[in-house]
């Protein structure tokens, strides 16, 4: 647990809630303590975020700081409101990037957890959980006719109140971190470290293989049951750094998975193939053998098979991915239907915090049963610190992998593992293999560079009806006639999110009494992102991630000129499909807001700085960082997914694509996993 803060701490959080979110306090008999909730966000985060935030609300409250800010010399927490929000302004649009990043830091991690609590959630037209209110809206639900099985949806015999999951026991070859009594050593033929898209497949191929595989999960396990619909509850559960990962600027919001499935557990099943010139660039680029496109299509078909990853039929649509099929026609530009993992879907809408009904065909809920099924062990609340070489060398030689196994609840030490193997898969993703790489001393070279991020904004539109997007199949339509950008493959596609009221919050702009007018129109929103293709300066590494000064790990990413135009375009084009389908005001994610009404107004877009905290970013998609390729100065991994220069550690991941895949990512690594699986499988025998 975090120290309790000071109390010029508390004093300058509690001015900072007040003056942010100040409807928390408009009933002051019955409102939040919500300085006392960010506090306990703050006690459970990881160390370093605990130490950065509490450093924060020592320089910004000071009277120094206030002072020197334009205001009297007085602490933060006594300045009168009204200079409190002058103060609060200035830091917002700072030439100084330091500045701007401490106001987002403070504004989003608070607005974020008020709109999280149920207490917020009528005043916006928040409906909340679907398995407590039963079907209600003509977009959540099965749907009418017959069962399909060339559709992912469900028809036809839901009920509209939905059954609760009865809780169930792990299956047989699950140990939870609790479980662990004492430190434990364990032998295997293989160690698979991470149960994601490429971890979970690995395991699976091998396990099945004949190989007596171990696999290691950092996150908790979780059932159904588990899944309680609640943003509060589940974001820090589900999520690495319990939601509150970014980048060490705290430009670019990091959404990943952090449990048994990783981001398969928590993504919104958008399942696409690798583009045709993507699988170029890396056969031509990239030495990546064996995987042009000819040779990936019985791969996707395999993979796509064995997730029941089927297109969305067209009466399964929300609103908001209507306006997007609907702005896009009007435009001209072409639509299709996303293709998504799931069986029986309910379309209730909360794929980002787990399905309580068991329709998404993840990691979770596929490869790593059927690893089970086929011996493998799985340890979850178990991070791995370092792996050694401990016996004679060569790709047969033993390693040493070396845990913490985790209080689940508190992310405190409790035990130690220690897995014997002379085969290790690194598949802890684009931060985790890099980190765990560089703690054994095998960094270096391309170990941690070339992160890409599909860095994504978006542009939330004003609607005269209800869209109320928190509601039905989140993802299930998108435009990529802007993803070749110039014809070098490098440009944007636009997407629906799934708008939960906490992220909803610190995406949209502003605070005070105006974000609380955005937000009273929370059920008339319409809400598009749009994703970048980064990396087009192909020689040049845009991000990494590297351990610093006391094990501690530093993200950092900068917006490239390409990356930055791309931003822009495909802002102005994702506010011309809300204008197109009826939109009465459009806002951007810039800071302060763009609003639009008509196209006269897209040059605002255009002129717009997309600069450190001066546009909301987010990533659902981490990649790069140990990437394949021939050469060990620029690479991570050898074409056969080997560490270069460390025989029998190979790389299943994310972190190993050689640039931007451009769709979202799970279908793109879990079949360059499976690639992956039948080289080393090759190799041991």
């Amino acid at each position: 647990m975090m120290q309790q803060l000071g109390a010029g701490q508390r004093e300058t959080l509690d001015a900072l809630c007040r003056c942010l979110v100040p409807a928390a306090y408009d009933n002051p008999g019955t409102h939040l303590n919500l300085a006392g909730l960010v506090e306990q966000q703050l006690s459970e985060a990881e160390p370093s975020v605990r130490r950065r935030f509490a450093l924060l609300l020592t320089l910004f409250g000071s009277a120094l700081n206030c002072a020197t800010s334009g205001g009297r010399w007085l602490r933060f927490g006594r300045t009168p409101p009204e200079q409190q929000d002058t103060l609060l302004r200035a830091w917002e649009r700072s030439s100084m990037p330091a500045r701007r990043t401490v106001f987002q830091a403070f504004r989003r991690l608070i607005l974020s957890t008020y709109y999280a609590q149920p207490e917020s959630h009528a005043a916006i037209g928040y409906r909340g959980p679907l398995y407590r209110r039963g079907v209600v809206l003509p977009w959540e639900g099965a749907l009418p006719g017959d069962q399909r099985d060339d559709e992912p949806v469900a028809r036809n015999h839901q009920p509209a109140v939905l059954p609760v999951p009865a809780r169930a026991a792990p299956p047989g070859g699950v140990v939870q971190g609790h479980e662990v009594a004492s430190d434990l050593t364990l032998t295997a033929d293989v160690c698979v470290i991470g149960t994601g898209a490429g971890g979970a497949v690995v395991a699976a191929r091998l396990a099945e293989a004949g190989q007596d595989v171990v696999l290691l999960e950092e996150g908790g396990y979780w059932t159904p049951a588990d899944f309680t619909e609640s943003e509060a509850e589940m974001v820090p559960r589900l999520y690495a750094d319990r939601g509150l990962r970014t980048t060490e600027d705290l430009a670019v919001s990091l959404l990943q998975g952090r449990c048994v499935g990783g981001g398969t557990t928590v993504n919104w099943m958008m399942t696409l193939r690798t583009p045709d010139f993507v699988l170029d660039e890396w056969s031509r680029l990239h030495a990546a053998e064996g995987m042009s496109a000819a040779a990936m299509t019985t791969v996707f078909d395999r993979i796509e098979d064995e997730i029941h990853a089927r297109p969305i039929p067209d009466d399964a649509h929300n609103p908001n991915n209507n306006l997007l099929m609907d702005g896009a026609a009007r435009l001209g530009w072409t639509t299709r239907a996303a293709v998504n993992n799931a069986r029986e879907c309910v379309r209730a809408g909360f794929c980002g915090i787990g399905c309580r009904y068991d329709a998404k065909q993840s990691a979770l809920n596929t490869y790593v049963p059927r690893a089970l099924a086929a011996g493998a062990r799985l340890y979850s609340d178990v991070r791995v610190e370092r792996l050694e070489i401990a016996g004679p060398g060569g790709r047969r030689g033993l390693k040493r992998v070396r845990c913490t196994v985790l209080d689940r609840d508190t992310g405190a030490a409790r035990r130690s593992l220690v897995v014997n193997t002379p085969t290790v898969v690194l598949a802890a993703g684009a931060v985790g293999t890099p980190v765990i790489l560089q703690r054994s001393g095998l960094g270096g070279g391309g170990v941690g560079r070339f992160l890409r991020l599909h860095p994504t904004t978006a542009a939330m539109g004003i609607y005269d009806r209800e869209i109320y997007g928190p509601a039905g199949i989140p993802q299930s339509a998108l435009c990529d006639d802007f993803l070749r950008g110039n014809g070098d493959g490098y440009g944007f596609w636009i997407e629906c999110p799934a708008l939960l009221p906490g992220l909803a919050a610190a995406a949209v702009t502003e605070f005070g009494a105006s974000h609380r007018r955005i937000m009273q129109r929370f059920a008339s929103f319409g809400s598009l992102i749009v994703l970048v293709r980064d990396g087009a300066e192909l020689d040049r590494s845009d991000g990494s991630v590297t351990v610093g000064r006391g094990g501690r790990v530093k993200i950092r990413y900068r917006i490239s000129q390409p990356t930055a135009r791309m931003l822009r375009d495909g802002t102005a084009a994702a506010a011309r499909v809300h204008l197109a389908a009826g939109a009465t005001e459009v806002q951007t994610l810039h800071s302060p807001a763009v609003r639009l009404r008509s196209e006269a107004d897209l040059g605002e877009v255009h002129t717009a700085a997309c600069g450190h905290n001066q546009i909301n970013l987010f990533s659902a998609h981490v990649n790069g960082t140990c990437r394949i390729g021939g050469s060990p100065r620029t690479s991570g991994c050898t074409p056969e997914f080997e560490r270069h220069g460390a025989p029998g550690i190979y790389v299943a991941d994310g972190s190993l694509l050689p640039t931007a895949p451009g769709v979202n990512p799970q279908l793109t690594i879990m079949a360059v996993a499976d690639v992956a699986a039948g080289r080393i499988l090759a190799r041991l025998r």
